[in-house]
């Protein structure tokens, strides 16, 4: 995975006031109203949900949805009754590799709903909450992308990115003259990897509500570990 540059910060809250004007959906006018909490929120109070997708492939303009799994959670409590999980009928191809890797074969996808048809029931689990991923191109790009092409508008939202935390923090574990001398590197940021050196099990990946819950695990490992949970909102999302 390429290495991701933070882009410069975005004032998400008048944001999202203007993209409630603008939204043509009704689905996506109601996600935008919800608001967002204010960047001067402890870390602690932030309501948050880890969001994953499986997808067809690793390219949102061509590949996509096939799952959606999401789990609301705080730095003390991940809420597992209201958790969710969708297998999504994608417009795009099943390719035989994909399935070796996430385990959803065509089987399970006659049946399944249309995004569209879903739609609502995932934006209303989101909203109002500061969604969390592991490795943000995806969520983001993925749902932007399906969006644009099935209503014509896309989508947009912060996101706390527990794989650029943890990059950030192996940066600064690298930093300096020394670390270089004795040819100290940065460990893993990949999701397993990651969750081992914090003490936390391993998960079967590849499952969108088991990557989810994981990713949430991990945020909750990675500030109290780093003695994060006073920061703010704002020193975070993305």
């Amino acid at each position: 995975m390429k290495k991701l540059l933070k882009a410069p910060a975005v004032q998400w809250n008048s944001k999202f006031e203007q993209l409630s004007e603008r939204a043509k959906d009704d689905r996506l006018k109601a996600f935008y109203a919800a608001g967002l909490p204010s960047p001067e929120t402890p870390l602690n109070e932030v309501p948050f949900v880890a969001l994953d997708f499986e997808t067809t492939g690793l390219n949102p303009e061509k590949d996509g949805i096939l799952s959606i799994g999401l789990v609301p959670f705080t730095l003390s409590r991940v809420k597992l009754r209201q958790a969710a999980h969708w297998t999504v009928r994608p417009k795009a191809k099943l390719e035989e590799e994909s399935v070796v890797i996430h385990g959803i074969t065509h089987n399970d996808l006659i049946d399944a709903p249309t995004l569209n048809e879903i739609l609502a029931d995932v934006l209303n689990a989101l909203a109002g909450k500061i969604i969390v991923v592991h490795y943000r191109p995806i969520e983001r790009g993925f749902l932007n992308c399906a969006l644009k092409k099935m209503l014509g508008e896309g989508i947009e939202f912060p996101v706390v990115d527990t794989m650029q935390v943890e990059s950030d923090y192996q940066e600064k574990l690298t930093a300096g003259i020394v670390n270089k001398l004795k040819g100290k590197r940065a460990d893993s940021v990949r999701l397993g990897q990651t969750r081992r050196r914090y003490g936390l099990p391993d998960y079967p990946p590849h499952h969108a509500l088991m990557d989810a819950v994981a990713t949430a695990e991990l945020l909750q490992a990675q500030m109290a570990y780093q003695d994060n949970e006073t920061k703010v909102l704002g020193d975070y999302w993305l």
